[in-house]
């Protein structure tokens, strides 16, 4: 695997330095008790990572929702990044986004059979989530983003590291992207490097497991994005397979994600005419902002023309008050989900199955 070219800003080692000192002074803390980790009666389960920038948790955590909620009753409790609201807020039919933010608005719309609170102080989420009164019936806990949340003590840590950014390659804050060293990854009990090729050979995989060393008690795998069919945001028209699209046809594509690289390059496999319009991670859309995209739209030539944004972006224009009502017909959804490579997405699946199912409450009562 040949070193992937990505920004390290050296001058800031020294500051990374401190950073790195500070994170692991609180990590010894915890590993040698002065600080202490809670564990909760039901399986819990941490979708994480080390870096900041988007390696793809919230389709890992959807793809763990759609694998148990057939069988169990799942709430997934989040931070609600950018949110405005204090403390715990359980996610019902008619919240705004701004009491829970995007990705725990767009889960809870996307699967309204689970739960989806969130909370800043994650053992505070789950005794709510536990009680036995605000979310009856809860058997199991996704915690999206808490991977450096120790204060709970999950029973199962997922790690995700990005293929295009590997955490043992990468620097600490702000030199570089990590959050901890890349040492912190012995922590996890299973590996994921996501975002990969969607066909990434055996020997590429080979030579990322030697690089990243995973434990003997780590499982290793690899995923990739699997990009969906353009879904009308606000009309009722069919969906289109993203092969239905022309060369000629002219692509708005409006995002607020960490990388959407990935994004415009598959669009970019079905037309020549892509216009990226690129805002920050989790960005509020702004009046102002509204009349940039409108007025981009409309400066693009042809009829054959359309706006497409991702799902967690969608979530933030579609109540928007000052969207364009002439814009809205034109907006298109593109949604994304998780595919494992090297048939390896049965032995993931029966992994997961049979830590929620050996320490669901049932297992533990029967057990007794």
């Amino acid at each position: 695997m040949s070193q992937r070219p990505f920004s390290i800003y050296w001058g800031l080692l020294p500051f990374a330095l401190l950073y790195g000192l500070g994170v692991s002074l609180r990590n010894r803390m915890f590993d040698k008790g002065i600080l202490t980790s809670r564990s909760f009666p039901l399986p819990v389960i941490c979708i994480g990572n080390i870096s900041v920038g988007g390696t793809g948790k919230t389709p890992h955590t959807e793809y763990l929702i759609r694998l148990l909620r057939k069988s169990y009753r799942i709430a997934v409790l989040s931070r609600g990044y950018k949110r405005k609201s204090e403390g715990f807020v359980l996610a019902r039919p008619d919240i705004p986004i701004e009491a829970i933010g995007d990705e725990p608005f767009q889960m809870a719309h996307k699967f309204p059979d689970i739960y989806v609170a969130v909370d800043r102080d994650r053992c505070h989420g789950i005794e709510q989530l536990t009680d036995g009164k605000t979310t009856p019936g809860v058997e199991a806990v996704l915690l999206d983003d808490a991977f450096q949340h120790r204060y709970v003590k999950a029973g199962l840590n997922i790690l995700l590291v990005d293929y295009h950014r590997p955490i043992q390659q990468d620097k600490l804050l702000p030199a570089g992207r990590l959050r901890e060293s890349s040492s912190g990854r012995k922590r996890a009990d299973i590996l994921i490097v996501s975002k990969c090729p969607p066909h990434l050979d055996a020997e590429n995989c080979q030579q990322f497991r030697k690089e990243l060393k995973p434990l003997p008690h780590q499982s290793l795998y690899f995923t990739t994005l699997a990009y969906g069919k353009l879904r009308p945001l606000f009309t009722e028209e069919p969906e289109r397979a993203l092969e239905t699209l022309t060369p000629e046809e002219h692509l708005l594509v409006v995002t607020g994600i960490a990388s959407p690289a990935p994004l415009l390059e598959e669009l970019s496999r079905h037309t020549r005419h892509v216009h990226p319009l690129t805002f920050g991670d989790h960005h509020n859309f702004t009046e102002t902002d509204l009349h940039r995209i409108e007025e981009t739209f409309l400066r693009i030539p042809g009829p054959q023309k359309s706006i497409v944004t991702t799902e967690k972006d969608a979530a933030r224009l579609i109540a928007h008050p000052k969207l364009s009502e002439k814009l809205k017909p034109y907006f298109h959804v593109l949604p994304i989900e998780v595919r494992f490579l090297n048939n390896e997405e049965e032995s993931f699946n029966q992994q997961i199955i049979a830590y929620v199912r050996k320490n669901s409450r049932n297992s533990c009562l029967s057990e007794g």
